[in-house]
């Protein structure tokens, strides 16, 4: 058993890495962050330090470039796992620029993979995404849910480096992975010292409803009204980052006992699905501000309603979440209070 708690982040300065590299610290890990802040910007690691009460090693490192990565992994002996964030995530902008999210998604997986083969890591926590799903003939879905055809190259891209760690997983390697299916993180850290930081005009629901009410943007546009669903609205199931931070150490104190499979994959949701008008009244609720929004057409790519069976995820690895979507929807409230109050302080 490796003793070493080293923990080498991809995408760590990103919204959910973040989150996740408070969350190893404070459970005695030694997290080293790895990014190239093409979609994150360097004050999360000045929230992160403040947060810890130290700083975080971070290298600004592009992880398809595998020549830099063995030098990361040269510097920082030891490493006894790594997690996987790094990855462009915008289904909208997929659809637009599939070739980026190829080269990005799909290079950067394998060249981590032959950098940690090089040097003998073992160990790997993978983000997945319930886009691998498709979309689903029942609700919820489970892990043994037939993956479909993906709805756009963003998840088709998930489903591709599944299918790399599940080759891998069949070719004798020493690598053990847990692969954490995702479904909708929102909420920012109770500190308010990290969140989501989205660059430019934002492809998330929540933010987009943050910056709303901030007076940002001048309203928000709802992506149809007509799917299959009880109000017309896309339906999802909306996990607190933190609670999802959570389970990356869980995931990674699995693999450090010798316990995992060669490949193993968890759905990491709350188990509930909340429909885009439900998550704006329990943002209304939670905030006290009433929101400007409008119906507009559909967005290309978006799946009509998925939502995660957590059964197993709970039964194998203890885990479950513990916060309440308004409890989550006021956190990234909070969150967008202390970064307007940051802007008017500079």
């Amino acid at each position: 058993m490796n003793n070493s708690k080293k923990i080498l982040v991809t995408g760590g300065a990103g919204f959910i890495g973040s989150h996740a590299v408070v969350e190893l610290t404070e459970a005695g890990f030694e997290p080293v962050i790895v990014d190239n802040f093409s979609n994150s910007q360097e004050s999360a690691l000045r929230g992160i330090a403040e947060i810890l009460g130290q700083e975080v090693k971070c290298y600004r490192t592009d992880c398809t470039d595998a020549q830099a990565l063995r030098e990361v992994f040269a510097s920082e002996k030891d490493i006894a796992g790594v997690i996987h964030f790094a990855a462009y995530k915008a289904v909208g902008e997929s659809v637009k620029e599939p070739l980026k999210y190829y080269h990005n998604n799909v290079g950067s997986l394998v060249a981590l993979l032959q950098v940690m083969e090089e040097f003998r890591v073992k160990n790997l926590v993978f983000s997945s995404s319930c886009t691998v799903y498709g979309i689903p003939d029942e609700l919820p879905v489970t892990e043994a849910t037939p993956v479909k055809k993906a709805n756009s190259p963003y998840g088709n891209t998930k489903q591709i480096c599944e299918d790399i760690l599940s080759d891998l997983a069949d070719s004798g390697t020493e690598i053990k992975t847990i692969a954490l299916r995702y479904f909708n993180p929102i909420g920012a850290h109770a500190s308010a010292k990290i969140g989501e930081l989205p660059l430019g005009v934002p492809n998330n629901l929540v933010p987009f409803i943050t910056q709303t009410a901030a007076g940002i943007r001048e309203k928000l546009t709802v992506f149809g009204n007509d799917y299959d669903t009880p109000d017309g609205t896309n339906i999802r199931d909306y996990i607190h980052v933190v609670d999802l931070a959570k389970a990356h150490v869980v995931a990674i104190n699995k693999l450090l006992s010798g316990n995992a499979e060669k490949l193993e994959v968890y759905n990491v949701g709350t188990g509930e699905g909340n429909s885009v008008l439900e998550v704006i009244q329990a943002f209304e609720k939670a905030s006290g501000r009433k929101l400007n929004y409008v119906i507009g057409p559909r967005r290309e790519g978006d799946v009509p309603k998925i939502y995660a069976d957590v059964t197993k995820a709970t039964s194998e690895l203890g885990f479950k979440t513990e916060t309440s979507l308004e409890d989550s929807l006021r956190s990234a409230w909070n969150w967008q209070v202390a970064l307007e109050k940051e802007t008017v302080s500079k």
